[in-house]
């Protein structure tokens, strides 16, 4: 990541407040073909740089799986 591009955090709509939430940075998904994802509650903590692909599969599966809200 350059130091020009800084990840644009936001938590999901459906994240309560529980204070168990992931935040996601998809705006350096074009330039780095990446999804950041970090703990909401530790912001200066580490960050996981999760593949395009990867993700769109885990968030498919998520809709679709058991997880699923239908």
């Amino acid at each position: 990541m350059t130091s020009t591009e800084t990840p644009r955090w936001y938590k999901s709509s459906y994240s309560g407040n529980g204070g168990q939430c992931i935040e996601v940075a998809t705006n350096l998904v074009t330039s780095h073909g990446v999804v950041p994802v970090r703990d909401s509650k530790n912001p200066s903590g580490p960050i996981l740089g999760v593949p395009t692909g990867a993700f769109a599969s885990f968030v498919a599966g998520i809709k679709t799986g058991p997880f699923a809200t239908n």
